[in-house]
């Protein structure tokens, strides 16, 4: 025969541990570093979809393009991303591909595969991100250019680096004859001729 109390009783202190195992979770951090990390992730969400969307666009005969000798070529600017954000995590604790700096921008030219790489890069920042308590956000880190800085900084820095790569991606995109999706959109929304 069914215990509804002994049942009702077994549901109450599973979800009990539950909400205790979140909330100890949480107890390392103060409201101010969720907030933090939660608008953190955020602008993360928003600058892999700019970058995606904008890599998307742009036809793979024009990966292998540079605008000048010595100048990244149109896959390398977001590889180079894509290291970076290998970089930030692994200050962060996570577990990255080990690789000569500058290595993995230099790896493809094959569009799939940057978009690959560029995707999993994101994830392994987020996820590393999404874990991050006071105490490590205020950490000093010494970056890959030789300043010190706290891991925060050194995240707000590299959310600027991001951005920094996707207007040098908006301009070769634009040289190439490609609208970026966003501009497009919005161009033909307000009957724009989308340039």
């Amino acid at each position: 025969m069914f215990n509804f109390k002994k049942f009702a009783l077994t549901l109450f202190a599973t979800v009990l541990l539950s909400l205790g195992v979140v909330i100890g979770s949480y107890a390392k951090s103060s409201p101010d570093t969720l907030v933090f990390v939660g608008e953190y992730l955020g602008q993360l969400d928003f600058i892999e979809g700019r970058l995606l969307d904008l890599l998307d666009a742009m036809p793979q005969e024009r990966m292998a393009w540079e605008p000048a000798d010595g100048v990244r070529n149109t896959a390398e600017v977001y590889l180079h991303v894509a290291e970076s954000n290998y970089s930030l995590a692994s200050k962060m604790g996570a577990d990255v591909p080990k690789t000569e700096r500058g290595t993995i921008e230099k790896s493809t030219t094959d569009k799939e595969k940057v978009a690959e790489t560029l995707k999993e890069s994101f994830t392994v920042v987020k996820e590393a991100a999404g874990n991050l308590t006071d105490e490590e956000l205020n950490k000093i880190i010494q970056t890959p250019f030789g300043m010190d800085m706290s891991l925060r900084n050194f995240m707000i820095s590299l959310l600027n680096h991001m951005h920094e790569h996707l207007g040098q991606g908006i301009v070769y995109a634009r040289v190439s004859g490609v609208i970026p999706p966003w501009s497009d959109k919005q161009d033909s929304d307000s009957d724009g001729d989308g340039k």
